[in-house]
């Protein structure tokens, strides 16, 4: 365990958390070492889908006792998780446990469950609009303790679905519906109507959002706990390995955007072609575990078993301690990414 330098004080960062599913279980194990660690200190909270889910278990774990509140909110509501989702169907077969897959490519359960969300709407699969993932939120997240968080800022991305534009609600009137939204997949779950207005995913157009943090947090260093792997080498050649590229490059294109978008200013306000009185530089930081989280696949995001959840825990805190010692030292300094290779396509002297 690092122990961390009294004499130094917490520097304050933004945390941007993506969603994924049972995957945000390794976001969990981030905060979880990001909180036990003690040299940052969360300035704002960006978060969609599972990420959203985090970010409202934290605030009201923070509100209620601190870091230590935090954490142990984090932990309640993954085996709250976990425990709703004990009797599913959807659970490894035998022979994976045995191979010590965390797949669920072997269920049938879980083809047959696919193929029926592509015949059918969830109006017609679910005309009572039962969520069990809402009753879950309601029952392990206090949303009085997440709307008197002023601890940090808080913000939740949902994607609005008449003008495919992003959507972001703020700490101080969150609802679980705002949450609800924010993880609507439009094939497992109908629309979340807020005041009349229908949402889905908030991973459509934010995964998350980073614009809400520009001005407002008291800092300008942005930390992207990523668990959707931007990069996968090789060409899909089956139905599901295509369908499940195509909604990995869909949920990570608005990230990207954003970045680039950084990248772009970071750089007129190096050449001096703007001025730091009207933009301020942001420093980018990923934490990110592409090795291990790429085999997962992604029948592994519906697995809520408890073991993998601690699986992937455990990799979110290991991977928090690695880049805690090697990387946190840049924070209020320099971005430790870098942009510019990230989206070198054509090669950096031909980008605009």
């Amino acid at each position: 365990m690092t122990v961390r330098r009294l004499k130094e004080a917490p520097r304050p960062v933004n945390l941007a958390l993506q969603g994924g599913g049972a995957h945000g279980a390794f976001t969990w194990g981030v905060l979880d070492k990001l909180l036990e660690d003690g040299r940052l200190s969360i300035a704002g909270v960006s978060g969609t889908s599972a990420g959203a889910m985090n970010a409202v278990a934290l605030a009201a774990g923070y509100n209620r006792d601190g870091p230590e509140g935090a954490r142990a909110a984090l932990e309640g509501f993954w085996r709250g998780m976990s425990r709703h989702a004990r009797y599913s169907p959807l659970q490894r077969t035998a022979f994976d446990v045995l191979m010590g897959r965390w797949g669920l490519e072997a269920n049938p359960m879980y083809h047959a469950f696919d193929a029926l969300t592509r015949m059918a709407s969830p109006y017609q699969l679910n005309p009572m609009n039962m969520n069990p993932l809402r009753e879950l939120v309601e029952e392990t997240v206090d949303f009085k303790n997440v709307r008197a968080c002023t601890a940090f800022k808080l913000f939740i991305s949902a994607t609005n679905v008449e003008t495919g534009k992003v959507r972001v609600f703020p700490r101080e009137a969150l609802t679980v519906d705002m949450v609800m939204a924010s993880a609507c997949l439009p094939h497992l779950y109908q629309a979340v109507e807020i005041d009349g207005v229908p949402y889905w995913d908030g991973g459509y157009m934010g995964n998350p959002a980073l614009f809400p943090f520009y001005g407002t947090t008291g800092s300008d260093d942005i930390v992207v706990i990523q668990i959707n792997p931007i990069e996968r080498k090789g060409t899909p050649r089956t139905a599901f390995e295509i369908e499940n590229r195509l909604r990995e490059i869909s949920f990570n294109g608005s990230l990207l955007k954003e970045l680039r978008a950084i990248d772009f200013v970071d750089r007129l306000i190096r050449e001096g072609k703007l001025s730091t009185d009207s933009y301020r530089q942001v420093r980018v930081h990923i934490i990110e575990n592409e090795a291990e989280m790429k085999p997962l696949g992604a029948s592994s995001k519906m697995n809520p078993e408890w073991a993998f959840l601690c699986h992937l825990r455990d990799m979110g805190r290991r991977t928090a301690d690695r880049w805690l010692d090697t990387t946190s030292s840049a924070v209020g300094e320099r971005s430790t990414v870098d942009l510019r290779t990230m989206f070198s396509v054509i090669g950096p002297e031909h980008q605009g």
